[in-house]
């Protein structure tokens, strides 16, 4: 691995969350002009017959939008990495509609990516535990057996703590808001690494060293469990950061893993704290398309309460996208991405052989 330039580095991502509040500039309202392109694409899919899964980008052409998602695709790698995507009509449409219009776009921005080891496309981000009675992934749950509250609360009502998803971006349809809290959480990953730089730079270095991290419960070969990475990385003066201490810890139970030294522990603390400290709070509206860039934003959320009854219970779709413009990665960041080329397919969970 590269040894890191320690310097603060500069640029729109380095964004702090009250200047972010003070903003609009990252977010896009949908015109009526696109809805109606949007619609009219989506009504051609509807009458070929097209299940979404089936859906190419030719498939579903919106050639007035072009510009408008080459300047979403740069302010996402070259801007703040923050991109919201506002009023979305999403009462026009039904379940299978809006998958259709959701996948549709996400063809035209990325490339969508796998989310788990069972070929999910398209993630629902509901609490399955009230919906199913358990979280929709049985096997994974027992193959680790890791709490569900402690793996997967993304599937539950708790709260989730700053992480990053394996993909270039993420991307957030709301459908449903819950009857109280489910407040997203972002912060600019470059804000945090000069932060630390300035208060502890000798926890700044640990963090750009390795730590060990599980990838077992998202993958189903048990082989190669677990793999090491910085917390931070640089390449060609931009920075990446992947990061769950979720995973963190998980690899801390496993026999054969490097204990963490208290130091490390510590680096992790401050990250945290630090995260709070820098953060912007934002509520999802239904039709919210809310983008991110993994390599320099974190996002988290609160915990929230749902009422079915009065149709305010959670429901966020959510898609994995390779990026065509995304950033060169660090050596070494292979083991997690399989590529660190400048816009090469990468990111998603490998999907177990057909039998």
């Amino acid at each position: 691995m590269a040894t890191m330039t320690a310097r603060p580095i500069e640029g729109p991502a380095a964004w702090l969350g009250c200047e972010l509040a003070r903003t609009t500039d990252w977010i896009r309202p949908i015109s009526a002009a696109a809805a109606r392109e949007l619609d009219a694409a989506l009504r051609a899919v509807r009458a070929r017959g097209l299940a979404w899964r089936d859906m190419r980008r030719e498939d579903f052409p919106v050639p007035a939008l072009a510009e408008e998602l080459a300047q979403i695709r740069r302010a996402l790698e070259d801007g703040h990495g923050v991109v919201l995507l506002r009023g979305l009509p999403v009462e026009r449409y039904g379940e299978d509609e809006l998958r259709q219009l959701y996948w549709g776009l996400g063809l035209h921005l990325g490339t969508p990516r796998y989310q788990n080891a069972h070929g999910e496309l398209i993630g629902e981000v509901r609490d399955e535990l009230r919906v199913y009675g358990t979280v929709n992934q049985p096997s994974v749950v027992q193959k680790t057996g890791d709490p569900v509250t402690s793996r997967y609360k993304a599937r539950t009502s708790g709260p989730l703590r700053f992480h990053t998803d394996r993909c270039d971006v993420v991307a957030l349809l709301c459908v449903r808001q819950a009857k109280a809290g489910g407040v997203s959480k972002i912060v600019s990953t470059v804000a945090i690494y000069n932060t630390i730089l300035a208060r502890r730079p000798d926890l700044h270095a640990l963090l750009c060293r390795d730590y060990h991290r599980t990838r077992e419960g998202e993958e189903q070969d048990g082989e190669h469990r677990t793999y090491a990475m910085p917390v931070f990385g640089l390449r060609d003066g931009k920075l990446t950061s992947q990061y769950s201490r979720t995973f963190v810890e998980a690899a801390q139970r496993l026999p054969d893993v490097p204990r963490l030294s208290a130091a490390q522990d510590e680096a992790l603390d401050m990250l945290a704290e630090v995260a709070e400290e820098l953060c912007y709070e934002m509520e999802l509206l239904p039709g919210d398309i809310q983008l991110l860039n993994n390599h320099v934003v974190y996002h988290a959320r609160t915990a929230f309460e749902d009422d079915p009854a009065a149709k305010r219970d959670r429901l966020l779709y959510r898609l994995w996208l390779s990026m065509p413009n995304s950033r060169a990665l660090p050596d070494g960041f292979e083991s997690l991405w399989g590529s660190i080329a400048p816009g090469a397919l990468r990111g998603g969970i490998e999907q177990p052989p057909a039998r």
